[in-house]
């Protein structure tokens, strides 16, 4: 009866359909369209049953397909919308795929695009998945190669709804008959990698995880033609793709029936997704890479038996808080590492920058999994981190440097230096250094211990120390010597003496000064000392002739004078206890004969020295007896003039290192009163000379000997030296006009009864005459000065001084000075001598 019921209700809808069947080939487009509105509702009748449905289905089915070609687009739509509800509720749909399917291939799968419409291609597309899901594997095979030409077009479709649902579809049809399937897969590869770049994100994950299932369940060959545009997907702004990816890469390493052959091109895009920067995506591609290592364990397990037995626990020396990756996970790496080493050495030096970064993190995940294993790599694996480490891109040289760590931690310190510390020695490069300094960074205090006099005599070899004038050089540089004294603690005592002149040679280059103070404090706190200076104490005579060995040839340009300054000056009241030392080095070097450039510079060391002489050179009160020395030998003999403004300078800062000696309380009144003579020929040489500074330490250096040589000097000495004076108070500087001007009152001073004032009534005529012309001076200051002097010698020949000022008077342009020291005269109250009346 229900039989009866389903055929008679099929009847009445046919009978219903029969009506409209006709108009689908009248001529008018709205005479089409009405008609199929009327078929769609009776089509969807509810009373329908699937059975009765799939009767009506198949004689509304060729009018239907025939209206997929008719000209108006909604007209299509209602074809396209019928047919798709009878193929999703009839019970048998595979009935139509002899005609459904040669239909959607003339609309889609034309090289040419056949249907116009955008949302028709989906619509089509949308009815061709559900044929692939209501009929299965086994009732398409027949169509496979329709199937796959309509994929082929339809994945490269403009419209990018189509393109993912085209995708939807090939991943269907892959897992449905992948018997069938393995033979047409590679057809579809091409337009896949044409889309696989799409700038819809949602497209490129589609097309992503549709290749996965096309390689999956087709010809697994086509893994080498996808996997350079996989691995670009890596670099993929949108974090879901870098995740379908993975997804991808996991599961082949899982399920591929290939996998073995392409392990060691997978497994680094695997590995690289570990290293991702959104958390989720590195935790899912860990979780992937241990069950891809827990999986190969399995399956080689016999292989494994000894290793596994005895690899519960990490080596003693293991990078802290890293976790161990598992056996099966090593093992891989350690039998693939000589297949992608050679692609990540490639990589790390790429001309993009994503590639180097995501190249140099995957080296340090590598080594991580290789640990010992690396050692048989070691040179390619140098080479690689020699040029990474000099990368602009500071996160390409932080992996570097990591890496060169790991290799610390797992390669034996007799390996890596007898490979990197010829290199070093050969080629200086601030990259040796960079990996040296992490490589003993990584290693231990027990395994650097019989390499550690070798390694650090190495670095304080000359052509290593100076091999470079760069700041990053110096900074590896410091960082090797930072890193010996972290990892090496005490022992570093045994080579105390290398890391101080490697240190001293940083010092040199005027770089780093704080970070090098702050590790010659740790050096000498591990030696139990209270402070840098007893470093130096330690290793004075050492430093010294390691830094003065070849001083007979110094010029401007030697570093090793560089190297003598900072023993010199870092050295503190030290140098004050080796004097023996330093004084011969300064004679040899600061004779005139030596080149001037030079000699400015160490004179600039030797003022510096002068000026905190107590702390320095005179620690332990014993300069004084080198003084004379220094005097006689070395400071007067740089005065003698010579042309050129170097020449000048080097006048310039000897007198200015005197005028500091002399102030000093270095020397006693007698032992400057013994190098009067000398010093006072030449320092009045010097009241000529251009510099406004070399002009007035001289007249305060003639002050200072006055002083000093008060009542002792005889009148010829004397006379020599007032007329200079008096130039002095024509000079241009005010302030040097001043000090000359005191420096004649003390002159007046150091007058004895052995200077005769009839005798040299002329000199004394002259000065006096002098001053009157600056009683005069526009410059109160200086009028008040001369007073003052004029004042003071007025005792010595006041008769004479009288004389002279009312010869003058008249010429001032005021006479109060001259009345004034015309009343001092008269209260003086001294009777001249008879041989002045």
């Amino acid at each position: 009866m229900a039989a009866d019921g389903e055929q008679r209700a099929a009847s009445e809808v046919f009978q219903a359909i029969a009506r409209h069947l006709n108009c689908l080939n009248d001529d008018n487009k709205f005479s089409r369209r009405k008609a199929l509105g009327a078929i769609q509702q009776e089509a969807q009748d509810k009373r329908l049953s699937s059975v009765a449905l799939q009767e009506v289905f198949g004689e509304l089915l060729k009018p239907l397909l025939k209206c997929l070609s008719d000209p108006m687009e909604k007209c299509r739509e209602l074809a396209t919308q019928i047919a798709s509800h009878c193929v999703s509720n009839v019970p048998n749909p595979e009935e139509a795929l002899p005609y459904l399917i040669p239909a959607i291939t003339q609309r889609l799968g034309s090289p040419e695009i056949v249907e116009p419409t955008e949302e028709l291609r989906l619509a089509l597309t949308e009815l061709l998945a559900l044929l692939i899901e209501v009929c299965g594997g086994r009732k398409l095979a027949p169509y496979l190669d329709d199937l796959i030409r309509i994929l082929q077009r339809t994945i490269t479709d403009p419209f990018p709804e189509v393109k993912k649902e085209s995708c939807k579809c090939a991943t269907s049809l892959a897992k449905c008959m992948p018997e069938h399937f393995h033979m047409q897969s590679e057809s579809l590869i091409k337009p896949l990698m044409q889309t696989i770049s799409h700038q819809h994100s949602k497209v490129r994950m589609a097309v992503i995880h549709t290749t996965g299932a096309v390689i999956q369940y087709g010809n697994g060959k086509s893994v080498d033609d996808v996997l350079s545009h996989l691995a670009q997907r890596l670099f993929d702004d949108a974090p879901q793709v870098r995740q379908a990816v993975t997804i991808v890469i996991g599961d082949w390493l899982l399920n591929l029936r290939d996998r073995y052959s392409y392990f060691h091109k997978l497994i680094p895009l695997m590995l690289s997704s570990s290293t991702d920067e959104i958390p989720e995506i590195r935790q899912l591609a860990q979780s992937y890479w241990e069950k891809i290592g827990l999986q190969w364990e399995k399956e080689n397990e016999d292989d494994l038996k000894d290793k596994l037995d005895f690899s519960a626990l990490p080596p003693s020396h293991y990078p802290a808080g890293v976790k161990r990756p598992g056996l099966g996970c090593r093992e891989l790496i350690f039998r693939n590492l000589s297949k992608i080493l050679p692609a990540v050495s490639h990589d790390i030096t790429d001309w993009v920058v994503g590639t180097r970064i995501k190249a140099s993190q995957l080296l340090a995940v590598l080594l991580l999994h290789a640990e010992d294993h690396t050692t048989q790599h070691m040179e390619l694996v140098l080479g690689t981190l020699y040029r990474s480490c000099l990368d602009e891109e500071q996160s390409v040289v932080h992996s570097s440097v990591q890496s060169a760590e790991l290799i610390g931690y797992f390669v034996n310190p007799e390996v890596f230096l007898k490979l990197i510390l010829p290199s070093l020695q050969k080629s200086p490069l601030a990259s040796h250094l960079m990996v040296l300094a992490a490589f003993i960074r990584g290693s231990s205090r027990e395994r650097l211990k019989p390499h550690l006099s070798r390694t650090a005599s190495v670095l304080s070899q000359r052509e290593i120390c100076q091999g470079s004038e760069k700041v990053l050089y110096f900074e590896q540089l410091l960082c090797c010597v930072q890193s010996i004294i972290y990892i090496c603690k005490e022992d570093c005592e045994e080579v105390s003496l290398h890391c101080m002149k490697i240190l001293i040679t940083i010092l040199a280059s005027e770089n780093l000064n704080e970070k090098v103070q702050e590790v010659l404090i740790t050096l000498a706190t591990l030696q139990g000392l209270t402070c840098v200076q007893d470093l130096y104490r330690r290793h004075i005579q050492q430093l010294f002739e390691w830094a003065s060995s070849n001083h007979q040839h110094w010029t401007s340009y030697s570093v090793e004078r560089l190297h003598f300054e900072v023993v010199v000056m870092e050295s503190g009241p030290v140098i004050g206890e080796n004097l023996h030392l330093l004084v011969p080095v300064l004679k040899t070097c600061l004779q005139p004969t030596q080149e001037a450039q030079m000699r400015l510079k160490l004179f600039t060391m030797l003022s510096k020295l002068l000026v905190k002489a107590n702390e320095t050179v005179n620690s332990q009160g014993e300069f004084h007896k080198h003084s004379e020395a220094i005097i006689k030998d070395i400071l007067v003999p740089n005065l003698k003039w010579n042309a050129g403004r170097t020449a000048g300078a080097i006048r310039t800062i000897v007198v200015s290192c005197l005028w500091v000696l002399l102030q000093s309380e270095v020397l006693s009144e007698q032992e400057i009163f013994q190098v009067e003579d000398v010093l006072v020929p030449q320092v009045i040489t010097t009241l000529e000379e251009d510099s406004k500074t070399s002009r007035l330490m001289s007249c305060r250096i003639i002050h200072t000997l006055l002083k000093v040589c008060v009542q002792r000097l005889d009148p010829d000495r004397l006379n020599k030296i007032y007329p200079e004076l008096l130039k002095r108070l024509d000079d241009a500087s005010d302030e040097v006009r001043v000090t000359a001007a005191k420096t004649l009152s003390l002159w007046f001073k150091c007058i004895n009864n052995d200077y005769d004032i009839s005798t040299f009534k002329g000199h004394l005529e002259f000065l006096y005459r002098g001053l009157l012309v600056h009683l005069d001076d526009p410059d109160n200051c200086i009028q008040s000065t001369v007073l003052d002097v004029l004042k003071t010698g007025s005792f010595l020949y006041p008769s004479l001084l009288a004389q002279e000022i009312e010869a003058v008077r008249h010429k001032h342009r005021t006479p109060a000075y001259c009345d004034q020291l015309l009343r001092h005269i008269e209260e003086l109250k001294i009777r001249e001598p008879s041989a002045a009346t």
